[in-house]
C-alpha cells in the first residue's frame, strides 16, 4: 500500500475484500478507511464550539424584544427541537442500517442514500452555502472583538465619551493569517484539540458575560423589563416591535443550528460504542450545556440591561469596567471564533479536496504528499493542493468581511433560508423514508406539522432579516469602524 495515498487526506482504501489476506488491519477502519479514534467527550466539544458563537452574548437583545415570558419559552423550545431532529440525523449516519449499514461520510451522502435525486443537490446548495456565510461572518465577529479590547483600553484611558474608532480590517487580516495556518490541519479527524480549547473559550467568556450581568443587577441595577418585552410607543413602534420579533426568534432558532456538521462530526467517532449512540449522546450534552448558557445569559442580561440591552453587551459595550476582564472575555471570543471557523470550513474543504481528487486522480499536484519533520510534532505530510486552494479560500473569505462589512445581515439571511431544510426537513425526510412511516398516520402528521411550523419560523425570520438588511444599508458608512 502507497504510503504517500495512505496519509493522504483524501486518500480512501481498498474495503476488506481488497485487503491482503483479506484482513482489515487495526488501523484502518470496517470501510479500510484510517481509524477514527473520536468519542462522545470530542462529539460535544465540537458540537458546543459549532453552536455556542458568540452570538449567546446578544441573546439579552433577544430576550429584550420577547420578553420574560416568551424569550425563555422560545429557547428551551428550540432546544427540544434542536436535539429531536439531531437524533434523526445521527440515525442516518448509516444506511440502511442506523448501526449496521454502509458509512455516510456527509450530509449529502446520508440525503443520497435515503432520499436520492435533485434532493441532494438542493441539500448541498443549502449547506455549502450557508458554511462559507458563516466562516465571513466569523471573520467579522473576530475582528469586532478584536477591536473591542483597543476600544476598551482606549475608554480606560479617555473616558466613556471619546469615539475610539478603530478599523476592523487590519485585525481580519490576522486572522485570516492565522486561519491559514490552521487550515493545514488535514481533516475533522485532527481537529479535536482545537475544539476543546475553542469550547473551553466560550465558556470563559459566557461566565465573565454571566458575571458582570449578575454583579450589575446584584449592585443595585433598576433595568426597566416586562413580560413582554420592549414597549410599543415608548421603546419602539408597533412596526419596529414587529420586525424585532421576527428578528429574535430567528437569532434563537439559528443560535442551535450546527446540523451542517452533524454528520462530518459523527463521521469522527470510533465505530464502538455505535455512532449514533454516541453521536445522542453528545448532542444531548452539547444542547443542554449550551441550552444552559443561553437561558442564563439571556435572562441575567436582560435583568442587568432591561428593555435597553445592547446587541452585545461586550464588544457592543454595556459594559467598560473592569477594563480587564472585558478585554480577556473579547480574546476568549476572538479564540474561540479560531476554532469554530475550522469546525465550519472543514467540510467545505473535503467537499472541494475529494471531488478534485476524483476527478484528476493522476495529477501530482493533487494527489502528492511530501513528508517534512518538524520539531516537537514529527512528521507533517504537506499537499501542495491543499496549501493553495485552501490558502486562496481564507483569502477570499477576509476580503469579502472587508468589503461587506454588514454581512452578519447577509448571514442571518442564509442561516433563515438553511434552517428548516438543515436543521428540520432533511432529518424529518429522511427518517420516515427510512422507517417508511405510513401516510397521514398520527407519526407521519406530527412529523409533517413540526416541519411546517419550523418553515414558517424561517420565513418571518428571513423577512425580519431581509429588513434589517435594508437598515443596515441605508446606515453604511464605507471605511469606518463597524461596531
Amino acid at each position: 500500500m502507497d504510503r504517500e495515498m495512505q496519509n493522504s487526506s483524501l486518500y480512501i482504501a481498498r474495503g476488506p475484500e481488497g485487503s491482503e489476506g483479506s484482513g482489515i488491519s487495526k488501523n484502518l477502519d470496517d470501510d479500510g478507511r484510517p481509524k477514527r479514534t473520536g468519542t462522545w467527550i470530542t462529539a460535544s466539544a465540537h458540537i458546543i464550539t459549532a453552536v455556542i458563537g458568540s452570538g449567546v452574548l446578544s441573546l439579552a437583545w433577544a430576550i429584550a424584544q420577547l420578553g420574560w415570558l416568551v424569550g425563555p419559552l422560545v429557547l428551551v423550545v428550540f432546544s427540544f427541537i434542536t436535539f429531536f431532529t439531531s437524533t434523526l440525523l445521527a440515525d442516518s449516519y448509516r444506511s440502511p442500517d442506523p448501526i449496521t449499514g454502509s458509512r455516510n461520510y456527509t450530509y449529502m451522502d446520508a440525503v443520497r442514500a435515503n432520499l436520492g435525486g435533485r434532493k441532494v443537490q438542493l441539500c448541498g446548495l443549502a449547506q455549502y452555502v450557508n458554511l462559507i456565510g458563516i466562516t465571513v461572518g466569523y471573520t467579522i465577529t473576530a475582528s469586532i472583538s478584536m477591536v473591542a479590547v483597543r476600544r476598551s483600553n482606549c475608554f480606560h484611558k479617555h473616558g466613556h465619551a471619546v469615539k475610539c474608532q478603530t478599523s476592523n480590517n487590519p485585525y481580519m487580516i490576522i486572522f485570516a493569517c492565522i486561519q491559514i495556518m490552521l487550515s493545514q490541519i488535514p481533516n475533522f479527524h485532527k481537529l479535536s484539540w482545537l475544539s476543546i480549547l475553542a469550547a473551553v473559550m466560550s465558556f470563559a467568556y459566557s461566565s465573565i458575560g454571566l458575571g458582570l450581568s449578575l454583579a450589575k443587577v446584584i449592585g443595585g441595577a433598576h433595568a426597566r423589563t416586562s413580560l413582554t418585552g420592549v414597549t410599543v410607543g415608548v421603546d419602539v413602534s408597533a412596526e419596529q416591535k414587529v420586525w424585532r420579533t421576527f428578528q429574535a426568534l430567528g437569532d434563537i432558532a439559528f443560535a442551535y443550528a450546527y446540523s451542517t456538521v452533524l454528520i462530518e462530526i459523527q463521521d469522527t467517532l470510533r465505530s464502538s460504542p455505535p455512532e449514533n449512540k454516541a453521536m445522542k449522546r453528545a448532542s444531548f450534552v452539547g444542547i443542554l450545556t449550551t441550552t444552559t448558557f443561553y437561558i442564563l445569559c439571556g435572562c441575567l442580561g436582560y435583568a442587568a440591561f432591561g428593555n435597553d440591552a445592547p446587541g452585545n453587551f461586550l464588544t457592543g459595550f454595556g459594559f467598560y469596567e473592569p477594563f480587564v476582564l472585558i478585554d480577556l472575555a473579547n480574546v476568549c471570543i476572538a479564540i474561540h471564533l479560531i476554532g469554530a471557523y475550522q469546525v465550519f470550513c472543514q467540510p467545505i474543504f473535503s467537499f472541494v479536496e475529494s471531488r478534485c481528487h476524483r476527478r484528476w486522480p493522476d495529477s501530482k499536484f493533487i494527489t502528492s504528499e511530501h513528508t517534512i519533520n518538524i520539531p516537537f510534532y514529527g512528521v507533517y505530510y504537506l499537499n501542495l493542493f491543499r496549501l493553495v486552494w485552501r490558502t486562496l479560500y481564507v483569502i477570499v473569505t477576509a476580503v469579502l468581511a472587508m468589503i461587506l462589512p454588514f454581512f452578519n445581515d447577509f448571514l442571518a439571511l442564509l442561516g433563515a433560508i438553511s434552517f428548516w431544510p438543515l436543521t428540520v426537513y432533511f432529518p424529518v425526510e429522511m427518517y420516515m423514508a427510512r422507517t417508511k412511516v405510513p401516510k397521514f398516520s398520527y407519526r407521519w402528521t406530527s412529523l409533517k406539522m413540526l416541519s411546517w411550523a419550523c418553515l414558517a419560523v424561517s420565513l418571518v425570520s428571513a423577512a425580519g432579516s431581509v429588513q434589517g438588511l435594508i437598515q443596515a444599508l441605508k446606515t453604511y458608512k464605507p471605511f469606518k469602524a463597524q461596531q
